[in-house]
């Protein structure tokens, strides 16, 4: 179960990496949330829906 838990973490950090980087940014915020998903596995990718991705 743990297994299925980190693989799927795993594939939403990828997902909003993807979206990050295909964003209209600028290159110091796209870094600066990658860090953040990356460092933040659980919690990046949530408050990267919420703060960071203003379309």
């Amino acid at each position: 179960m743990s297994r299925l838990i980190s693989l799927l973490i795993l594939v939403i950090d990828v997902i909003v990496i993807i979206d990050i980087v295909r964003s209209n940014k600028d290159t110091e915020k796209k870094i600066l949330w990658i860090i953040a998903v990356v460092f933040l596995p659980v919690l990046g990718p949530i408050l990267y829906y919420f703060l960071g991705n203003r379309r």
